[in-house]
């Protein structure tokens, strides 16, 4: 898989925050979501790919495919045996040391059926999430107020 640099320390000086973990097919239709209390790690994809496909599925395009891949391999060989991780085209070029065979963009040359993949689709559907997130956030805590002030009010009596 190559020696890729881009490790969650990296990722951790852009303070990265909890959020939800969504599975899209290539037509950009979510198959399935994962919420995630803190950034995002390796076992939130592989648990949410383990947990939502019955069958692992043939490809698996994602922005840290080169260390998923490993991380699913270790933890489940024999589910995902048939599966090949890909690091998609707009991520690609922070993986300079990655190996060839982790990138969507190599694969689309040799593969008829990786070429037709959509590999921006999870792109555009994390877009219309990122507009609902701060509603969720806002919702939350209007949540909490109203609550805390029902225990209030319950203790006051």
């Amino acid at each position: 898989m190559g020696d890729c640099n881009k490790f969650y320390k990296t990722y951790s000086k852009n303070n990265l925050t909890g959020g939800i973990l969504v599975l899209w097919c290539t037509h950009s239709v979510c198959l399935g979501f994962h919420s995630i209390p803190v950034a995002e790690g390796r076992n939130d994809v592989f648990s949410a790919i383990y947990t939502q496909f019955p069958v692992a599925p043939k490809v698996i395009i994602y922005d840290f495919a080169c260390q998923l891949a490993p991380y699913s391999f270790v933890r489940e060989a024999r589910y995902f045996q048939h599966t090949w991780f890909l690091v998609d085209e707009m991520h690609a070029h922070d993986h300079t040391r990655c190996g060839k065979a982790c990138f969507a963009s190599n694969a689309m040359r040799f593969d008829d059926c990786v070429r037709a993949v959509n590999a921006s689709a999870a792109e555009c559907g994390n877009k219309g999430i990122k507009r609902i997130r701060k509603y969720t956030k806002v919702f939350l805590n209007i949540w909490n107020r109203n609550t805390i002030n029902r225990i209030h009010i319950m203790h006051a009596k």
